[in-house]
């Protein structure tokens, strides 16, 4: 059972890959502790996606172990992750194109409709532009609309934790601004958060920790602060940028 101490995720030297024999993961181990954003960088390659397709049940667990909230969550499949409280946003095909927003957030709930109305009043709380245009179909949206739907329907389910998979990736600058904003905020509702990124700069700027993996593992950790100012961090994965 979970106490005060227990991380709500937590990834214990996790091998992991897609095909035999052949490991994405080596020996992976991160954290996420109630509240907490997390943030997730690293080089092309590193193993950034295939971590949190591993916590979501979509890539083979070889060895190691992940827990939620002190429980062995190891290995179940995504629909019984969700039931659980893990919510997922994926990269690419993150909604659903023919239906309106609304029913991309009711496919949210299908698993408990009664908590539509409920659920619903929390999420375009969160994001206000949702509100007036709940009837639109979702296939007219821009990426970062789409995004935003696609995390509006990934927190109807009130989940425990929520995996973003390059919420930024395809994004102009200024929208990618945006996509910063809306996992700050989600965050600061309370939702504890694990962020993969290809902008290791502004991910380290708003997350509270962080971890570098390479070659699928750890490489390094810290708080987003200490890893922006770290001069191995800077020279391996922030490059000209480390100003």
């Amino acid at each position: 059972m979970a106490d005060n101490n227990t991380p709500v995720i937590h990834v214990d030297n996790l091998f992991a890959g897609y095909l035999p024999g052949v490991n994405i993961l080596n020996g992976c181990s991160i954290e996420a502790r109630q509240g907490e954003l997390i943030g997730i960088i690293g080089p092309n390659g590193a193993g950034k996606s295939t971590l949190l397709k591993a916590i979501f049940g979509q890539v083979k667990i070889r060895e190691g172990h992940i827990t939620l909230n002190g429980d062995d969550i190891t290995g179940l499949k995504a629909n019984k992750l969700v039931e659980r409280g893990v919510g997922m946003v994926p990269q690419n095909n993150n909604v659903f194109p023919s239906l309106t927003i609304e029913e991309n957030l009711q496919m949210g709930v299908f698993q408990q409709p009664k908590n539509y109305a409920e659920r619903l009043d929390f999420v375009v709380g969160l994001f206000d532009d949702l509100k007036k245009r709940l009837k639109q179909r979702a296939g007219s949206l821009s990426g970062g609309e789409r995004q935003m739907v696609a995390m509006g329907r990934a927190l109807m389910m009130d989940p425990k934790v929520l995996l973003l998979d390059e919420p930024s990736a395809g994004l102009s600058p200024v929208r990618q601004d945006e996509a910063f904003i809306r996992v700050s905020e989600i965050n600061k509702a309370g939702v504890t958060t694990i962020m993969v990124e290809q902008n290791a700069r502004r991910c380290l700027q708003i997350c509270d920790r962080a971890y570098v993996l390479d070659q699928g593992t750890d490489a390094y950790t810290g708080t987003g602060r200490e890893l922006l100012t770290d001069p191995k961090v800077i020279n391996l994965y922030l490059g000209t940028l480390g100003t």
